[in-house]
């Protein structure tokens, strides 16, 4: 899993600066100001968490895998739900998808609460931590 929520993290923060430009440039001239600092929330999170997903896959070489696989996951799961709903819910009046709000709006709470999931996960894969001592064994010379 290393690998994979290395590249998920990588592509996520790419996907963050592209949808934080969109904003910033396009949906700037089209969105109220109170739905562009729903956007920008989203972009927020959505980079905290991207951090968040490459420490995990970082630290998953050196810490329970378990847990650092559910965070991951729980961090992916978040960051769709929660960053994804947000940018949903600041575009909705402007191009006529308010009839989706009802739909949206639980989902952001439900991200933050996979989010907070992600970060307990972190800290048991750390307090199961085990430190293992390399391949190397100590001889005693007799």
């Amino acid at each position: 899993m290393t690998k994979r929520f290395i590249i998920i993290g990588c592509l996520l923060g790419a996907a963050s600066v592209i949808i934080g430009a969109f904003g910033a440039h396009i949906l700037k001239k089209i969105l109220t100001e109170s739905d562009l600092e729903i956007y920008k929330t989203g972009v927020e999170y959505q980079f905290y968490h991207t951090f968040a997903i490459l420490i995990t896959g970082i630290l998953s070489r050196y810490t329970d895998k378990s847990w650092t696989n559910i965070a991951g996951w729980l961090f992916v799961a978040g960051t769709i739900l929660f960053s994804g709903s947000l940018y949903l819910l600041a575009v909705a009046k402007s191009f006529e998808l308010e009839a989706m709000t009802p739909l949206l709006g639980p989902m952001t709470p439900i991200g933050g609460l996979l989010f907070i999931g992600g970060w307990l996960s972190l800290l048991f894969a750390a307090i199961k931590y085990k430190h293992r001592s390399g391949s190397r064994q100590r001889h005693s010379s007799t």
